[in-house]
């Protein structure tokens, strides 16, 4: 992008190119709802400061990339955290952090409820944190924050997080740093729920997977692996297809999934480190008005906290101690862009 001084020649101020903004929404069940709009040229996406630093909606060049579930934008409701009930406030967005005491299914174990994708996704940052400048000649869209999961006499369990973007780059970096602050060890059951949906999600989307195994979660998914990595027009109440991949990692011990729309021109990849991931499920939904992939990094089963139990498999972070992981999600723009990722992608896992 060149020097600073080179890109302001043609602007009076940064935030005609790139900006953070604090905003909060105003009407329905979003009133009240604090967040972040970000805008790094072509590139614009929602920060939910009320809601775990999770991305919201994300478009580029004005075409939505994420999904948003019928519930649509919301704050926070008293029914989040209320077992099944909380089908009513998962929005979806671009991503939503699931966890920490439990992922997906809701479920009661020892008298203790665990509501469906766990507390996190609800809890309001504190320490909030947003900036827009330069740093060593590249202008830095930045925000963070700190989230706390925690009960008198029982789990203290903290999550920094730092999203990340630069101008003239198409890509966004989030970083999270989970510490256990109670006085013994603590489940850290974590997925990372990404949706991706209309109109960049359509029957024109393929899949991109580094994957050596594709598993039906249960009857409704059996028989439908085959189509894992392409996507088909809306059917009116189809169930939902999920299935559980293992995942091959590149010798840097990263994955990476990719999206693509080749009739758009637009892909998205995803990429993490998957040493403290070492889960990937794939959500699928045909169904009219719930049409949406779900790519979800994780590191614990689709199955829950009670799968994990029962063997004993739980993962637990040890009292102060630290885990981190860092995604990094780039949108892809035009066929020599698009191809040239794809090839790279499968050059990486045939290493």
């Amino acid at each position: 992008m060149g020097q600073p001084k080179d890109t302001m020649r043609y602007v009076g101020s940064m935030q005609q190119l790139a900006s953070v903004r604090p905003v909060t929404f105003g009407e329905g069940r979003s009133s009240g709802l604090k967040a972040y709009e970000v805008k790094n040229g072509c590139l614009q996406f929602q920060v939910m400061a009320d809601k775990c630093l999770d991305i919201a909606e994300f478009s580029y060049k004005g075409i939505n990339i994420n999904f948003l579930s019928k519930p649509g934008l919301q704050g926070r409701n008293h029914y989040d955290t209320n077992k099944d009930e909380a089908v009513r406030s998962i929005m979806g967005g671009l991503m939503f952090t699931s966890g920490v005491e439990n992922i997906c299914a809701p479920c009661t174990i020892d008298g203790v409820d665990y509501p469906m994708h766990g507390r996190m996704r609800t809890t309001p940052a504190e320490h909030l944190s947003a900036d827009a400048c330069w740093k060593d000649g590249r202008y830095v869209c930045q925000v963070s924050g700190e989230m706390r999961e925690a009960a008198l006499f029982g789990e203290n369990m903290i999550l920094r997080r730092r999203i990340e973007t630069v101008y003239g780059e198409k890509s966004v970096t989030v970083t999270d740093t989970f510490e256990n602050q109670a006085f013994r060890d603590e489940p850290l059951m974590l997925l990372y729920h990404i949706n991706i949906g209309y109109p960049f999600l359509d029957e024109n989307v393929r899949l991109y997977l580094p994957t050596s195994r594709v598993t039906a979660r249960d009857a409704d998914a059996e028989g439908h692996e085959g189509e894992y990595d392409r996507m088909e027009a809306p059917i009116d109440n189809e169930p939902e297809y999920v299935f559980i991949h293992q995942l091959v990692r590149d010798s840097d011990g990263c994955a990476e999934a990719l999206a693509v729309n080749e009739r758009l021109g637009l892909g998205l990849s995803i990429r993490w480190q998957a040493d403290n991931l070492p889960y990937f499920m794939e959500w699928k939904s045909l169904a009219s008005g719930d049409y949406v992939i779900g790519l979800e990094p994780a590191n614990s089963s689709v199955y829950g906290r009670p799968w994990h139990e029962k063997d004993g498999s739980v993962h637990k972070l040890a009292p102060f101690e630290t885990e981190t992981n860092t995604l990094t999600f780039t949108v892809l723009e035009g066929e020599a862009e698009i191809a040239a990722t794809i090839q790279a992608h499968k050059e990486r896992m045939n290493r």
